[in-house]
Protein backbone atom coordinates (compact mmCIF):
# COMPACT_ATOMS: atom_id res chain seq x y z
CA UNK A 1 0.00 0.00 0.00
CA UNK A 2 1.46 3.39 -0.97
CA UNK A 3 0.52 7.03 -0.52
CA UNK A 4 0.49 9.04 -3.73
CA UNK A 5 0.46 12.86 -3.72
CA UNK A 6 -2.26 13.70 -6.23
CA UNK A 7 -2.66 17.42 -5.45
CA UNK A 8 0.24 19.16 -3.67
CA UNK A 9 -1.97 22.25 -3.21
CA UNK A 10 -4.79 20.30 -1.60
CA UNK A 11 -4.38 21.82 1.90
CA UNK A 12 -4.14 25.39 0.57
CA UNK A 13 -7.13 24.86 -1.68
CA UNK A 14 -9.18 23.47 1.21
CA UNK A 15 -8.43 26.52 3.37
CA UNK A 16 -9.48 28.84 0.54
CA UNK A 17 -12.82 27.01 0.34
CA UNK A 18 -13.21 27.29 4.14
CA UNK A 19 -12.49 31.02 3.87
CA UNK A 20 -15.27 31.36 1.29
CA UNK A 21 -17.64 29.57 3.73
CA UNK A 22 -16.51 32.03 6.42
CA UNK A 23 -17.44 35.07 4.33
CA UNK A 24 -20.79 33.43 3.41
CA UNK A 25 -21.26 32.40 7.08
CA UNK A 26 -21.84 28.81 5.95
CA UNK A 27 -21.10 25.81 8.21
CA UNK A 28 -19.86 28.16 10.94
CA UNK A 29 -20.30 26.68 14.41
CA UNK A 30 -19.22 29.46 16.78
CA UNK A 31 -19.58 33.23 17.00
CA UNK A 32 -16.88 35.31 18.71
CA UNK A 33 -18.01 38.59 20.23
CA UNK A 34 -15.61 41.50 20.84
CA UNK A 35 -17.34 44.72 21.79
CA UNK A 36 -19.92 45.43 19.09
CA UNK A 37 -18.20 43.10 16.64
CA UNK A 38 -19.62 39.59 15.98
CA UNK A 39 -17.31 37.18 14.15
CA UNK A 40 -18.77 33.83 12.99
CA UNK A 41 -16.10 31.17 12.45
CA UNK A 42 -15.30 27.45 12.31
CA UNK A 43 -13.97 25.88 15.53
CA UNK A 44 -11.77 23.46 13.63
CA UNK A 45 -9.95 26.21 11.72
CA UNK A 46 -9.53 28.37 14.83
CA UNK A 47 -8.20 25.41 16.83
CA UNK A 48 -5.72 24.53 14.08
CA UNK A 49 -4.38 28.09 13.92
CA UNK A 50 -4.41 29.16 17.58
CA UNK A 51 -3.24 27.41 20.74
CA UNK A 52 -5.66 29.61 22.67
CA UNK A 53 -8.70 28.38 20.71
CA UNK A 54 -7.37 24.80 20.67
CA UNK A 55 -7.30 24.80 24.47
CA UNK A 56 -10.76 26.39 24.60
CA UNK A 57 -12.53 24.02 22.18
CA UNK A 58 -10.82 20.69 22.94
CA UNK A 59 -11.17 20.79 26.73
CA UNK A 60 -13.97 20.60 29.22
CA UNK A 61 -14.21 24.38 29.47
CA UNK A 62 -17.79 25.66 29.20
CA UNK A 63 -16.83 27.65 26.09
CA UNK A 64 -16.29 24.36 24.24
CA UNK A 65 -20.08 23.87 24.12
CA UNK A 66 -21.16 27.50 23.68
CA UNK A 67 -22.31 28.83 20.33
CA UNK A 68 -21.40 32.40 21.25
CA UNK A 69 -18.23 33.36 23.14
CA UNK A 70 -17.53 36.87 24.36
CA UNK A 71 -13.87 37.90 24.50
CA UNK A 72 -13.41 40.66 27.05
CA UNK A 73 -11.14 43.65 26.38
CA UNK A 74 -10.43 42.51 22.81
CA UNK A 75 -10.51 44.87 19.85
CA UNK A 76 -13.10 43.71 17.32
CA UNK A 77 -11.17 44.74 14.21
CA UNK A 78 -8.02 43.04 15.45
CA UNK A 79 -10.00 39.88 16.25
CA UNK A 80 -11.46 39.78 12.74
CA UNK A 81 -8.01 40.25 11.17
CA UNK A 82 -6.60 37.39 13.26
CA UNK A 83 -9.51 35.07 12.48
CA UNK A 84 -8.87 35.74 8.79
CA UNK A 85 -5.19 34.94 9.39
CA UNK A 86 -6.17 31.48 10.67
CA UNK A 87 -7.74 30.83 7.25
CA UNK A 88 -5.22 32.57 4.98
CA UNK A 89 -1.89 32.74 6.77
CA UNK A 90 -1.72 36.43 5.78
CA UNK A 91 -2.23 39.62 7.73
CA UNK A 92 -1.93 43.33 6.95
CA UNK A 93 0.27 45.36 9.28
CA UNK A 94 -0.17 49.12 9.61
CA UNK A 95 1.44 51.67 11.89
CA UNK A 96 -1.83 52.77 13.53
CA UNK A 97 -3.06 49.26 14.34
CA UNK A 98 0.01 47.04 14.78
CA UNK A 99 0.20 47.44 18.58
CA UNK A 100 -3.48 46.49 19.02
CA UNK A 101 -2.91 43.54 16.72
CA UNK A 102 0.13 42.46 18.75
CA UNK A 103 -1.81 42.65 22.03
CA UNK A 104 -4.61 40.49 20.60
CA UNK A 105 -2.25 37.98 18.98
CA UNK A 106 -0.45 37.59 22.33
CA UNK A 107 -3.81 36.74 23.93
CA UNK A 108 -4.69 34.25 21.18
CA UNK A 109 -1.13 32.81 21.22
CA UNK A 110 -0.58 33.32 17.52
CA UNK A 111 3.22 33.20 17.62
CA UNK A 112 3.88 33.82 13.89
CA UNK A 113 1.78 36.98 14.05
CA UNK A 114 3.51 38.09 17.24
CA UNK A 115 6.87 37.69 15.53
CA UNK A 116 5.71 39.58 12.42
CA UNK A 117 4.33 42.45 14.53
CA UNK A 118 7.57 42.71 16.50
CA UNK A 119 9.65 42.76 13.32
CA UNK A 120 7.37 45.47 11.93
CA UNK A 121 7.80 47.58 15.08
CA UNK A 122 11.58 47.13 15.02
CA UNK A 123 11.60 48.77 11.57
CA UNK A 124 9.50 51.65 12.93
CA UNK A 125 11.90 52.49 15.76
CA UNK A 126 12.77 56.18 15.90
CA UNK A 127 14.12 58.47 18.65
CA UNK A 128 10.61 59.90 19.01
CA UNK A 129 8.88 56.53 19.63
CA UNK A 130 11.45 54.01 20.85
CA UNK A 131 10.71 54.62 24.54
CA UNK A 132 7.00 53.94 23.99
CA UNK A 133 7.72 50.80 21.99
CA UNK A 134 10.18 49.70 24.65
CA UNK A 135 7.60 50.03 27.44
CA UNK A 136 4.91 48.42 25.28
CA UNK A 137 7.17 45.41 24.61
CA UNK A 138 7.89 45.12 28.31
CA UNK A 139 4.19 45.05 29.28
CA UNK A 140 3.42 42.47 26.57
CA UNK A 141 6.34 40.22 27.50
CA UNK A 142 7.83 40.49 24.00
CA UNK A 143 11.45 39.97 25.03
CA UNK A 144 13.00 40.20 21.57
CA UNK A 145 11.24 43.48 20.76
CA UNK A 146 12.14 44.80 24.20
CA UNK A 147 15.80 43.97 23.57
CA UNK A 148 15.80 45.69 20.18
CA UNK A 149 13.98 48.77 21.46
CA UNK A 150 16.28 49.09 24.48
CA UNK A 151 19.39 48.72 22.29
CA UNK A 152 18.02 51.35 19.90
CA UNK A 153 17.26 53.69 22.79
CA UNK A 154 20.74 53.42 24.28
CA UNK A 155 22.41 53.81 20.87
CA UNK A 156 20.40 56.96 20.06
CA UNK A 157 20.19 58.27 23.62
CA UNK A 158 21.19 61.83 22.76
CA UNK A 159 18.39 62.17 20.18
CA UNK A 160 15.90 60.33 22.42
CA UNK A 161 16.31 62.85 25.25
CA UNK A 162 15.25 65.67 22.91
CA UNK A 163 11.80 64.15 22.37
CA UNK A 164 8.60 64.42 24.39
CA UNK A 165 8.55 60.72 25.28
CA UNK A 166 11.66 61.19 27.41
CA UNK A 167 10.21 64.14 29.33
CA UNK A 168 7.08 62.11 30.16
CA UNK A 169 8.92 59.07 31.55
CA UNK A 170 8.36 58.00 35.14
CA UNK A 171 11.25 58.19 37.59
CA UNK A 172 11.60 54.41 37.47
CA UNK A 173 11.87 54.42 33.67
CA UNK A 174 14.49 57.19 33.80
CA UNK A 175 16.41 55.09 36.33
CA UNK A 176 16.37 52.08 33.99
CA UNK A 177 17.96 54.23 31.30
CA UNK A 178 20.61 55.87 33.48
CA UNK A 179 21.63 52.48 34.87
CA UNK A 180 22.63 51.26 31.41
CA UNK A 181 26.33 50.93 30.69
CA UNK A 182 25.50 51.03 26.96
CA UNK A 183 24.31 54.64 26.66
CA UNK A 184 25.96 55.98 23.52
CA UNK A 185 27.16 59.39 24.70
CA UNK A 186 30.39 61.36 24.25
CA UNK A 187 30.72 62.10 27.98
CA UNK A 188 29.01 61.70 31.34
CA UNK A 189 28.11 65.39 31.19
CA UNK A 190 25.57 64.53 28.47
CA UNK A 191 23.79 62.16 30.85
CA UNK A 192 23.78 64.72 33.65
CA UNK A 193 22.25 67.37 31.39
CA UNK A 194 19.58 64.90 30.24
CA UNK A 195 18.65 64.21 33.88
CA UNK A 196 18.41 67.94 34.64
CA UNK A 197 16.16 68.45 31.60
CA UNK A 198 13.82 65.72 32.87
CA UNK A 199 13.76 67.12 36.41
CA UNK A 200 13.07 70.67 35.21
CA UNK A 201 10.05 69.51 33.19
CA UNK A 202 8.13 69.03 36.46
CA UNK A 203 10.38 70.12 39.35
CA UNK A 204 7.60 70.24 41.93
CA UNK A 205 6.79 66.54 41.60
CA UNK A 206 10.18 65.23 40.54
CA UNK A 207 12.52 66.88 43.06
CA UNK A 208 11.94 64.00 45.47
CA UNK A 209 13.65 61.65 42.97
CA UNK A 210 16.57 63.99 42.20
CA UNK A 211 19.14 62.52 44.59
CA UNK A 212 18.31 58.90 43.73
CA UNK A 213 18.64 59.55 40.00
CA UNK A 214 21.78 61.65 40.46
CA UNK A 215 23.31 58.58 42.10
CA UNK A 216 23.05 56.84 38.71
CA UNK A 217 25.19 59.51 37.07
CA UNK A 218 28.90 58.71 37.32
CA UNK A 219 29.91 61.87 39.16
CA UNK A 220 33.58 60.85 39.61
CA UNK A 221 33.88 61.08 35.81
CA UNK A 222 32.81 64.74 35.89
CA UNK A 223 35.45 67.39 36.47
CA UNK A 224 35.52 69.12 39.87
CA UNK A 225 34.76 72.42 38.14
CA UNK A 226 31.72 70.93 36.41
CA UNK A 227 30.45 69.50 39.71
CA UNK A 228 30.90 72.84 41.48
CA UNK A 229 29.21 74.82 38.71
CA UNK A 230 26.31 72.48 37.94
CA UNK A 231 25.50 70.51 41.09
CA UNK A 232 26.61 72.21 44.28
CA UNK A 233 24.66 75.40 43.56
CA UNK A 234 21.77 73.85 41.64
CA UNK A 235 18.36 74.37 43.27
CA UNK A 236 17.26 70.91 42.08
CA UNK A 237 19.78 69.27 44.40
CA UNK A 238 20.00 71.82 47.19
CA UNK A 239 19.94 70.65 50.82
CA UNK A 240 19.76 66.95 49.92
CA UNK A 241 22.09 64.90 52.09
CA UNK A 242 22.55 62.10 49.57
CA UNK A 243 23.61 64.63 46.94
CA UNK A 244 26.24 66.01 49.30
CA UNK A 245 27.58 62.50 49.89
CA UNK A 246 27.75 61.84 46.15
CA UNK A 247 29.63 65.08 45.57
CA UNK A 248 32.11 64.27 48.34
CA UNK A 249 32.68 60.81 46.87
CA UNK A 250 33.45 62.38 43.48
CA UNK A 251 35.88 64.90 44.97
CA UNK A 252 37.66 62.15 46.92
CA UNK A 253 38.07 60.18 43.71
CA UNK A 254 39.74 63.16 42.04
CA UNK A 255 42.02 63.69 45.04
CA UNK A 256 42.96 59.99 45.34
CA UNK A 257 42.38 58.34 41.94
CA UNK A 258 44.69 55.45 42.82
CA UNK A 259 42.09 54.32 45.35
CA UNK A 260 39.51 53.64 42.66
CA UNK A 261 39.16 50.03 43.84
CA UNK A 262 37.99 51.27 47.24
CA UNK A 263 34.85 52.74 45.68
CA UNK A 264 32.47 49.81 45.62
CA UNK A 265 29.96 51.53 43.35
CA UNK A 266 30.20 51.48 39.56
CA UNK A 267 30.36 55.27 39.40
CA UNK A 268 34.10 55.60 38.64
CA UNK A 269 33.84 53.18 35.69
CA UNK A 270 33.12 54.77 32.32
CA UNK A 271 30.21 53.65 30.19
CA UNK A 272 31.19 51.58 27.19
CA UNK A 273 30.69 54.23 24.50
CA UNK A 274 32.68 56.83 26.46
CA UNK A 275 35.68 54.50 26.57
CA UNK A 276 36.19 54.94 22.85
CA UNK A 277 36.52 52.78 19.76
CA UNK A 278 39.49 50.46 19.41
CA UNK A 279 41.12 50.46 15.97
CA UNK A 280 43.32 47.60 14.79
CA UNK A 281 45.41 49.21 12.06
CA UNK A 282 48.34 46.82 11.74
CA UNK A 283 48.89 44.90 8.54
CA UNK A 284 47.11 41.62 7.81
CA UNK A 285 50.16 40.28 5.99
CA UNK A 286 53.36 41.64 4.56
CA UNK A 287 51.68 43.03 1.43
CA UNK A 288 48.72 44.62 3.23
CA UNK A 289 48.63 48.39 3.68
CA UNK A 290 47.68 50.27 6.81
CA UNK A 291 44.44 51.56 5.28
CA UNK A 292 42.84 48.21 6.09
CA UNK A 293 41.35 48.94 9.49
CA UNK A 294 39.01 47.08 11.83
CA UNK A 295 37.09 48.85 14.59
CA UNK A 296 35.82 47.41 17.87
CA UNK A 297 33.47 49.06 20.31
CA UNK A 298 32.49 47.65 23.68
CA UNK A 299 29.08 49.16 23.00
CA UNK A 300 28.60 46.78 20.07
CA UNK A 301 30.95 43.99 21.22
CA UNK A 302 31.96 43.21 17.64
CA UNK A 303 34.65 44.05 15.11
CA UNK A 304 33.61 45.77 11.90
CA UNK A 305 35.29 47.48 9.00
CA UNK A 306 35.96 51.11 9.82
CA UNK A 307 33.87 52.02 6.77
CA UNK A 308 30.78 50.88 8.69
CA UNK A 309 31.35 53.70 11.20
CA UNK A 310 31.54 56.32 8.49
CA UNK A 311 29.60 57.75 5.56
CA UNK A 312 32.79 58.21 3.60
CA UNK A 313 34.87 55.10 2.79
CA UNK A 314 38.09 54.95 4.80
CA UNK A 315 40.19 53.77 1.86
CA UNK A 316 38.96 56.36 -0.66
CA UNK A 317 41.90 58.55 0.29
CA UNK A 318 44.27 55.86 1.42
CA UNK A 319 47.76 56.22 2.72
CA UNK A 320 50.26 57.20 0.05
CA UNK A 321 52.11 53.91 0.52
CA UNK A 322 51.80 50.39 1.75
CA UNK A 323 53.74 50.01 4.93
CA UNK A 324 54.61 47.77 7.82
CA UNK A 325 56.65 48.21 11.00
CA UNK A 326 55.22 51.73 11.39
CA UNK A 327 54.13 53.65 14.45
CA UNK A 328 50.65 55.06 15.07
CA UNK A 329 49.09 57.35 17.69
CA UNK A 330 45.89 59.32 18.18
CA UNK A 331 46.06 63.03 18.97
CA UNK A 332 42.88 65.12 19.21
CA UNK A 333 40.84 62.76 17.01
CA UNK A 334 43.66 62.61 14.47
CA UNK A 335 45.26 59.28 13.64
CA UNK A 336 48.94 59.78 12.81
CA UNK A 337 51.05 57.20 10.94
CA UNK A 338 54.81 57.51 11.42
CA UNK A 339 57.58 55.92 9.36
CA UNK A 340 57.59 52.22 8.59
CA UNK A 341 58.71 50.13 5.65
CA UNK A 342 57.32 50.07 2.12
CA UNK A 343 58.80 47.03 0.39
CA UNK A 344 62.53 47.57 0.59
CA UNK A 345 62.28 51.30 1.38
CA UNK A 346 62.42 52.61 4.93
CA UNK A 347 60.22 55.68 5.33
CA UNK A 348 60.43 59.01 7.11
CA UNK A 349 56.92 59.90 5.93
CA UNK A 350 54.26 61.05 8.43
CA UNK A 351 50.57 61.09 7.49
CA UNK A 352 47.45 62.07 9.37
CA UNK A 353 43.77 61.19 9.12
CA UNK A 354 41.35 63.64 10.79
CA UNK A 355 38.21 61.88 12.04
CA UNK A 356 36.40 65.22 12.42
CA UNK A 357 36.80 66.32 8.80
CA UNK A 358 37.32 62.84 7.29
CA UNK A 359 40.39 64.07 5.41
CA UNK A 360 44.00 62.98 4.96
CA UNK A 361 46.96 65.31 5.26
CA UNK A 362 50.74 65.00 5.24
CA UNK A 363 52.82 66.21 8.16
CA UNK A 364 56.49 67.19 7.92
CA UNK A 365 58.72 64.12 7.50
CA UNK A 366 61.05 62.93 10.22
CA UNK A 367 64.71 63.76 10.00
CA UNK A 368 65.56 60.05 10.07
CA UNK A 369 64.01 57.20 8.08
CA UNK A 370 62.69 54.63 10.57
CA UNK A 371 61.07 51.20 10.58
CA UNK A 372 60.39 49.20 13.75
CA UNK A 373 60.21 52.44 15.74
CA UNK A 374 58.16 53.23 18.82
CA UNK A 375 55.93 56.32 19.00
CA UNK A 376 54.12 58.13 21.80
CA UNK A 377 52.75 61.55 22.72
CA UNK A 378 54.11 63.34 25.79
CA UNK A 379 53.38 66.93 26.75
CA UNK A 380 51.83 67.63 23.36
CA UNK A 381 54.94 66.47 21.48
CA UNK A 382 55.03 63.42 19.21
CA UNK A 383 58.10 61.25 19.84
CA UNK A 384 59.72 58.79 17.38
CA UNK A 385 62.04 56.40 19.19
CA UNK A 386 64.71 54.06 17.82
CA UNK A 387 64.02 51.66 14.98
CA UNK A 388 66.11 50.82 11.93
CA UNK A 389 66.97 53.17 9.04
CA UNK A 390 67.48 50.43 6.44
CA UNK A 391 71.19 50.18 7.13
CA UNK A 392 71.67 50.09 10.88
CA UNK A 393 69.83 49.96 14.21
CA UNK A 394 69.07 53.31 15.85
CA UNK A 395 69.30 54.82 19.29
CA UNK A 396 68.35 58.23 17.90
CA UNK A 397 65.14 59.91 19.09
CA UNK A 398 63.31 62.90 17.62
CA UNK A 399 60.11 64.74 18.42
CA UNK A 400 57.59 66.79 16.49
CA UNK A 401 56.36 70.11 17.84
CA UNK A 402 52.82 70.85 16.56
CA UNK A 403 53.38 74.53 17.36
CA UNK A 404 56.31 74.94 14.97
CA UNK A 405 55.45 71.89 12.83
CA UNK A 406 59.10 70.80 13.01
CA UNK A 407 61.00 67.67 14.01
CA UNK A 408 64.05 68.07 16.24
CA UNK A 409 66.52 65.58 17.68
CA UNK A 410 66.69 65.01 21.42
CA UNK A 411 69.05 63.05 23.64
CA UNK A 412 69.60 59.55 22.18
CA UNK A 413 68.96 56.36 24.12
CA UNK A 414 71.86 54.51 25.70
CA UNK A 415 71.52 51.60 23.23
CA UNK A 416 70.10 50.94 19.78
CA UNK A 417 66.54 49.55 19.87
CA UNK A 418 64.38 48.25 17.02
CA UNK A 419 61.00 46.64 17.73
CA UNK A 420 61.00 48.71 20.91
CA UNK A 421 57.93 49.20 23.09
CA UNK A 422 57.26 52.85 23.94
CA UNK A 423 54.79 54.24 26.49
CA UNK A 424 54.20 57.32 28.65
CA UNK A 425 53.97 56.98 32.43
CA UNK A 426 54.08 59.76 35.04
CA UNK A 427 55.12 62.37 32.44
CA UNK A 428 58.10 60.30 31.31
CA UNK A 429 58.76 58.37 28.14
CA UNK A 430 59.71 54.69 28.57
CA UNK A 431 61.61 52.61 26.01
CA UNK A 432 61.15 48.92 26.76
CA UNK A 433 63.14 46.06 25.27
CA UNK A 434 63.64 45.87 21.53
CA UNK A 435 66.64 44.45 19.75
CA UNK A 436 69.79 45.38 17.86
CA UNK A 437 72.59 43.68 15.97
CA UNK A 438 73.83 42.04 19.19
CA UNK A 439 70.67 40.59 20.75
CA UNK A 440 67.17 41.06 22.01
CA UNK A 441 67.08 43.33 25.04
CA UNK A 442 65.65 43.16 28.54
CA UNK A 443 66.82 46.67 29.40
CA UNK A 444 64.50 49.61 29.98
CA UNK A 445 65.19 53.32 30.10
CA UNK A 446 63.04 56.40 30.62
CA UNK A 447 63.27 59.93 29.26
CA UNK A 448 62.54 63.07 31.27
CA UNK A 449 61.67 65.94 28.92
CA UNK A 450 62.57 68.51 31.59
CA UNK A 451 66.19 67.36 31.80
CA UNK A 452 66.48 65.93 28.27
CA UNK A 453 68.10 62.81 29.70
CA UNK A 454 67.52 59.07 29.55
CA UNK A 455 68.03 57.11 32.78
CA UNK A 456 68.13 53.32 33.19
CA UNK A 457 65.31 51.47 34.93
CA UNK A 458 65.26 47.98 36.38
CA UNK A 459 65.53 45.43 33.53
CA UNK A 460 62.76 42.95 32.74
CA UNK A 461 63.24 39.31 33.63
CA UNK A 462 62.87 38.41 29.92
CA UNK A 463 64.50 39.79 26.82
CA UNK A 464 61.73 41.09 24.58
CA UNK A 465 61.99 42.23 20.97
CA UNK A 466 58.80 43.39 19.20
CA UNK A 467 57.20 43.70 22.62
CA UNK A 468 53.77 45.22 23.22
CA UNK A 469 53.52 47.80 26.00
CA UNK A 470 50.67 49.59 27.74
CA UNK A 471 49.97 51.63 30.88
CA UNK A 472 47.04 51.09 33.23
CA UNK A 473 46.49 52.11 36.86
CA UNK A 474 49.92 53.71 37.17
CA UNK A 475 51.90 50.67 36.05
CA UNK A 476 53.65 49.75 32.80
CA UNK A 477 53.03 46.34 31.24
CA UNK A 478 55.24 44.45 28.77
CA UNK A 479 53.43 41.79 26.74
CA UNK A 480 54.89 38.96 24.71
CA UNK A 481 57.58 39.60 22.12
CA UNK A 482 60.42 37.17 21.53
CA UNK A 483 63.69 36.69 23.39
CA UNK A 484 65.72 35.30 20.46
CA UNK A 485 64.94 35.38 16.76
CA UNK A 486 66.16 31.85 16.10
CA UNK A 487 62.89 29.89 16.28
CA UNK A 488 59.21 30.02 17.09
CA UNK A 489 59.79 28.56 20.56
CA UNK A 490 61.35 31.87 21.61
CA UNK A 491 58.05 33.74 21.25
CA UNK A 492 56.62 34.66 24.66
CA UNK A 493 53.17 34.60 26.22
CA UNK A 494 54.39 35.91 29.60
CA UNK A 495 53.57 39.43 30.81
CA UNK A 496 55.50 41.65 33.22
CA UNK A 497 54.34 44.70 35.19
CA UNK A 498 56.60 47.60 36.13
CA UNK A 499 55.89 49.70 39.22
CA UNK A 500 57.72 53.06 38.94
CA UNK A 501 57.40 53.65 42.69
CA UNK A 502 59.57 50.63 43.52
CA UNK A 503 61.45 50.34 40.20
CA UNK A 504 60.59 46.65 40.03
CA UNK A 505 59.14 44.22 37.48
CA UNK A 506 56.70 41.50 38.49
CA UNK A 507 55.33 38.63 36.43
CA UNK A 508 51.54 38.69 36.11
CA UNK A 509 49.05 36.36 34.44
CA UNK A 510 50.28 35.33 30.96
CA UNK A 511 48.34 35.70 27.74
CA UNK A 512 46.65 32.55 26.46
CA UNK A 513 49.16 32.06 23.62
CA UNK A 514 52.70 33.25 22.79
CA UNK A 515 52.80 36.22 20.42
CA UNK A 516 55.07 38.99 19.26
CA UNK A 517 54.18 42.24 17.46
CA UNK A 518 50.99 42.32 19.52
CA UNK A 519 48.94 45.51 19.45
CA UNK A 520 48.41 46.90 22.96
CA UNK A 521 46.21 49.72 24.23
CA UNK A 522 43.95 50.56 27.14
CA UNK A 523 40.16 50.50 26.78
CA UNK A 524 38.62 51.77 29.99
CA UNK A 525 40.39 50.04 32.87
CA UNK A 526 41.50 47.02 30.86
CA UNK A 527 44.60 46.29 28.85
CA UNK A 528 43.77 45.02 25.36
CA UNK A 529 46.08 42.60 23.51
CA UNK A 530 45.15 42.60 19.83
CA UNK A 531 46.41 40.19 17.21
CA UNK A 532 50.14 39.54 16.94
CA UNK A 533 52.25 36.79 15.39
CA UNK A 534 52.95 33.30 16.72
CA UNK A 535 55.87 32.58 14.40
CA UNK A 536 53.72 30.96 11.75
CA UNK A 537 50.83 33.33 11.12
CA UNK A 538 49.15 36.56 12.12
CA UNK A 539 46.52 36.08 14.82
CA UNK A 540 42.89 37.12 15.16
CA UNK A 541 43.02 36.59 18.92
CA UNK A 542 42.00 39.50 21.18
CA UNK A 543 42.23 39.37 24.99
CA UNK A 544 41.49 41.84 27.78
CA UNK A 545 43.47 41.98 31.03
CA UNK A 546 41.80 43.00 34.28
CA UNK A 547 44.55 44.37 36.55
CA UNK A 548 42.37 44.06 39.66
CA UNK A 549 41.68 40.36 39.12
CA UNK A 550 44.98 39.58 37.37
CA UNK A 551 43.04 37.70 34.71
CA UNK A 552 42.81 37.63 30.93
CA UNK A 553 39.50 37.04 29.24
CA UNK A 554 38.76 36.54 25.54
CA UNK A 555 37.19 39.32 23.47
CA UNK A 556 35.52 39.02 20.06
CA UNK A 557 38.26 38.05 17.57
CA UNK A 558 39.40 40.13 14.63
CA UNK A 559 38.00 39.30 11.21
CA UNK A 560 41.56 38.85 9.92
CA UNK A 561 44.88 38.18 11.63
CA UNK A 562 46.86 41.38 12.27
CA UNK A 563 50.14 42.49 13.77
CA UNK A 564 51.49 45.77 15.14
CA UNK A 565 49.64 48.91 16.24
CA UNK A 566 46.21 49.40 17.71
CA UNK A 567 44.83 52.66 19.09
CA UNK A 568 41.70 53.98 20.81
CA UNK A 569 39.68 56.88 19.36
CA UNK A 570 37.26 58.69 21.66
CA UNK A 571 33.68 59.42 20.55
CA UNK A 572 34.15 57.90 17.11
CA UNK A 573 30.63 56.44 16.88
CA UNK A 574 28.99 59.61 18.21
CA UNK A 575 30.35 61.95 15.58
CA UNK A 576 30.70 59.81 12.50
Amino acid sequence: MSCVSISPEHAESSLRIMESYLHKQQLTDVTLIAGNKRVPAHRLVLSAGSEYFAAMFTSSLRESAQNEIELMDVDGDALWALVLYCYTGCIELQEDSVETLLVTSCLLQLNPVIKACCQFLVKQLHPSNCLGIRMFADTQGCSELLEYAHAYTTKHFMEVTKNQEFLLLSANEVAKLLESENLNVPSEETIFHALVTWLEHDPENRSKDASKLLGLVKLPLLSPAFIADNIENNELFKDQRMVQELVMEAFKYHLLPERISLLQTGRPKSRKAILGTLLAIGRVHAKEDASSVEAFSLHDNAWRSLDEFRDKPWSSESLKSRRCQFGAVVVDKKLIFVGGKDGSETLNRVECFDFSTLTWSTLPPMNVHRQGLGVAVLGGFLYAVGGHDGRCFLNAVERWDPGTSQWSSICPMSVQRCGVGVAVLNDKLYAVGGGNSSSCLSTVECYDPHTNKWTPCAPMSKRRCWVGVGVVNGCLYALGGYDAPANNASILECVERYDPKTDTWTMVAPMSVPRSEVGVCVLGDRLMAVGGHNGRQSLTLVEAYDPHLNEWEPVAPLKAGRVEPCVVVKNLTNNM
